[in-house]
């Protein structure tokens, strides 16, 4: 058994210990907020980085949460300060919040870093948040545990269960074709989004934050519990205490971040039908912790585990608040043994069986069983051609059956403003066969890659009762969206990949069964054109885009910074304090 720190061994105690004038300074400032020595001598002082804000409404309740997961660290004997950090709304962030991603993890690592703390709660949910925090404090290397937002409560209108996202979409095209009213539209806005909380579908928010479950790193069971429900607060003090006991253990990130613990998150995420959000922030958070996840980890395991969470958007029915009276995700994991490393150690300290024993599945229609799967393969598929050579991602368990292989002429737009401008024309030349290309909307051609791959219908053909069509873009989409759209095609056109060679009429072969997908056009037309491409204009000289054009890695290396890998240097010494 690892040996115990004992007081003098704490990292706090480097700041506050010593007889000296600068420790003078730190306990003088403390007690100029009115905390006296009883309150830290002795105990390890636990940053809280919370990532509540005013325009971040599903972590509107982190507010008052942070008062629990406090009384947890006061009830175990430690010393709890809180930070606050970025809060990335992703309905408020403008262009996108995966711009801003890596600033939130280089400031949750600094927070941590810079700061006379022992260990780390962290607050997040909200799309961004979850990697983000994880990247930073995994970088920091302190004890760390995640503490989820939760999912929002189901929506409602007319009687009719509403997903965040799914529904937006859904009946947005409604509208489009004129079956939907503008008081229904009014009463819809008011009743997709009941309460505080991250998308009740499987988005990204939940995706990643039951990725964070699997991979160890929130309390069993954390990642599913409804935002409202009273079992929320009680999990906030459960994670206060628990730091507590992993700074006197000195279990860190690297105990539990491992290559077994990412590939359990990679099975839960393909059973649980993920976002393929997911796919660049894994990446990104193993490389933080030296272990290098890639595509072919996410096709590898998407040919052998089938989805089993008949959620939204991939399910037909069930949200997430289901998913948890289901039993949440120990009990999806139950049904995933043969595919888990059950030894991987959590937050707990113990293996991740033990984490699942007792745990059971109450509703076999909410997580279904092996032989009756959602989807027989998993959510995710990665496909690699002339057009994507470093790889793209698509969601086949979310799209139509008939799209999976497929041949069409592209009609292609060249940035947002310019498909938007066109995709309500009447006169738009374009079939229910035609493949919709949306490129430079990637990394660099954003900026930061937004959500914008989930092109909508083209207004005629919704008119004619169209609503699924391919579509591909070097952009993301929300984890909420569905259809046949072919995403994150790497390297993407802004810096010359082969998307920024298509031309409208092209032929686009695509084949998810053979992972592939193609133009059908010759290699000497290609270096022609090419010879004739001319690179776009950057879209910052200054600040902090300047900085994130500089040094963001594509689509299929993670969108991490270079300088922010592992890979890239020695761990950051510790600071001096004179």
């Amino acid at each position: 058994m690892t040996r115990r720190k004992t007081p003098a061994d704490l990292r706090s105690a480097r700041w506050f210990a010593p007889d000296d004038l600068r420790s003078f300074g730190h306990r003088s400032r403390w007690m100029q907020m009115g905390y006296a020595p009883e309150d830290w001598v002795g105990k390890p002082m636990i940053a809280i980085l919370n990532t509540w804000s005013d325009a971040q409404p599903c972590h509107a309740h982190f507010k008052d949460r942070v008062e629990d997961v406090k009384r947890g660290i006061f009830q175990a004997g430690g010393f709890p300060i809180e930070l606050p950090a970025l809060s990335l709304s992703e309905s408020n962030v403008k262009p996108t919040t995966m711009l801003y991603r890596n600033l939130l993890a280089m400031e949750a690592e600094e927070l941590i870093r810079s700061h006379s703390v022992d260990g780390a709660v962290l607050m997040g949910g909200c799309d961004k948040t979850t990697p983000a925090l994880l990247m930073g404090a995994t970088s920091a290397g302190l004890p760390m545990i995640y503490v989820p937002a939760g999912p929002m409560l189901r929506g409602n209108w007319k009687g009719h269960t509403l997903g965040s996202g799914s529904d937006a979409w859904k009946y947005w095209d409604e509208r489009r074709a004129g079956n939907i009213s503008d008081r229904d539209w009014t009463d819809v806005e008011g009743g997709i989004a009941r309460s505080y909380g991250v998308c009740m579908t499987m988005g990204t928010a939940s995706t990643m934050t039951a990725i964070a479950e699997a991979i160890g790193i929130t309390l069993p069971g954390a990642s599913a519990i409804p935002a409202p429900d009273a079992n929320h607060k009680r999990m906030c003090a459960a994670a206060g205490r628990r730091i507590v006991d992993m700074v006197w253990e000195d279990l860190k990130p690297t105990d539990i971040l491992t290559r077994a613990a990412f590939e359990n998150g990679i099975t839960v995420a393909m059973a649980m039908g993920c976002s393929t959000n997911a796919i660049i922030h894994v990446i990104a958070m193993a490389r933080r912790a030296g272990v290098d996840i890639s595509l072919a980890d996410f096709d590898k395991a998407s040919r052998k585990v089938p989805v089993l969470a008949n959620v939204r958007p991939s399910g037909d029915t069930y949200l997430m608040e289901d998913f948890y009276y289901a039993g949440g995700l120990p009990a999806l994991m139950t049904r995933l043994t043969d595919h888990l490393h059950l030894g991987a150690v959590t937050v707990t300290g113990r293996p991740l069986a033990e984490s699942l024993a007792g745990a059971e599945v109450h509703n076999d229609d909410v997580i279904r069983t092996v032989e009756n799967p959602i989807y027989a393969e998993g959510a995710l598929a990665v496909l690699k051609g002339n057009l994507s050579p470093d790889g793209c991602v698509i969601k086949p368990s979310a799209c139509e059956p008939r799209f999976l292989k497929h041949s069409g002429p592209a009609l292609v737009f060249d940035d947002y403003p310019a498909m938007k401008a066109a995709i309500d024309r009447d006169d738009l030349d374009v079939t229910a066969d035609t493949v919709l290309v949306l490129r430079n909307a990637g990394p660099h051609g954003g900026p930061g890659m937004p959500e914008w791959g989930m092109l909508p219908i083209p207004k005629k053909l919704v008119k004619q009762g169209i609503r699924d069509m391919v579509r591909i873009s070097d952009a993301r989409m929300s984890g909420t969206s569905y259809g046949a759209c072919i995403l994150h095609v790497s390297p993407e056109a802004h810096i010359g990949g082969p998307l920024a060679l298509l031309q409208t009429g092209d032929i686009i072969d695509l084949d998810v069964d053979g992972r592939t997908l193609n133009m059908r056009v010759s290699e000497e037309e290609l270096a022609s054109r090419r010879a004739a491409w001319q690179p776009p204009k950057a879209h910052y000289e200054r600040g902090y885009g300047w900085i994130f054009t500089k040094h963001i890695k594509q689509a299929h290396e993670g969108c991490d910074f270079d300088f922010l890998e592992e890979s890239f240097g020695g761990p950051v010494a510790e600071p001096a304090i004179f």
